[in-house]
């Protein structure tokens, strides 16, 4: 059991093994910045001295993904976030981003963490989020977060989280993405706010799987079709039968595939970010959660992996 004390840009960093997996979970943000099974890397990682690049690993709350131009009503009054998208003016991943989480327990292999939102522009609401990171007796990761409503007034919430998938040193030419959705959300190619929901079709549907390589998506899906135990599995597989998986469960009734030639020192990076509503939930009330005063909403969502 580690506790690294760090003047790093993401803070203190946690680290939690068993099983033959190890877990790094940073303060900042409260993310994932390390997971992997036997020496095998099944997450994208960063050097604790930089910012999360492309938001990876990061948890998002009090909403996940973007809210178009920062800008919604609450009882007839507009609000305006903060923008934190310049490029496309929204505000995006929620208010924990640059936020540290302070530890509330732990042991060799798990951890609780909270962190604290205050009223501020564009969302008058005090809540808190904790996230619980733990390796069960096979090595694989479950993660809880909830969100407790400490405000006198009922809140609007969603949850979500920013993990990036991969497959050891496997190139993505030799990846197949399969996500179990029948439905998702066409966005707006400028804005990237969602215009619509529609059933998968063609390139869109990737229920039988597709080469990562091919794809290039910045895309939620939902009609998410569970499996046993009532979890849902989005999957990362190998030629050679080796694969990584995000299952979801509970409030995760969404999940945002975003593959990218940005991220740094990789070809083609892989997010798959379980989340409980699509872009832009506080103005189209998809998947939102209204959270009575003194109430929790919450949901989990760990990775998996069988390796050859």
């Amino acid at each position: 059991m580690t506790r690294e004390r760090s003047q790093a840009a993401t803070g203190e960093q946690f680290e939690l093994r068993r099983a033959g997996s190890r877990a790094v979970i940073t303060e900042l943000a409260g993310g994932l910045r390390l997971f992997e099974k036997h020496g095998v890397q099944l997450t994208e990682t960063y050097d604790a001295g930089r910012i999360p690049p492309s938001a990876c690993g990061i948890l998002l709350a009090p909403w996940p993904n973007r809210v178009a131009e920062g800008r919604w009503t609450l009882d007839g009054a507009v609000q305006q976030l903060d923008i934190t998208e310049p490029p496309r003016g929204h505000a995006i991943h929620g208010l924990l981003r640059n936020t540290g989480y302070r530890l509330v327990e732990r042991s060799e292999s798990s951890l609780v963490l909270r962190a604290e939102i205050f009223p501020q522009h564009g969302y008058p609401f005090r809540l808190s989020h904790s996230a619980e990171y733990s390796l069960d007796q096979a090595g694989d990761l479950t993660v809880r977060q909830e969100l407790v409503n400490r405000s006198t007034a009922a809140a609007p919430v969603a949850l979500g989280a920013h993990p990036f998938l991969r497959l050891g040193d496997e190139p993505a030419d030799r990846l197949t993405l399969t996500v179990p959705a029948a439905r998702f959300f066409p966005a707006d190619p400028q804005t990237m706010i969602p215009t619509s929901e529609s059933p998968v079709d063609g390139q869109t549907d990737l229920r039988q799987g597709a080469r990562l390589a091919d794809l290039a998506m910045d895309r939620a899906y939902t009609g998410l079709a569970a499996g046993p135990g009532g979890r849902v599995v989005t999957t990362l597989a190998s030629d050679n039968g080796s694969t990584v998986g995000l299952w979801q469960a509970d409030a995760f009734q969404y999940v945002h595939i975003f593959v990218t030639s940005k991220y740094p020192g990789r070809e083609c990076a892989v997010a798959v970010e379980p989340m409980t509503a699509p872009a832009n939930s506080l103005n189209s009330g998809t998947g939102l959660t209204w959270l009575r005063p003194g109430g929790a909403f919450g949901g989990s969502w760990g990775i998996t992996a069988r390796l050859h």
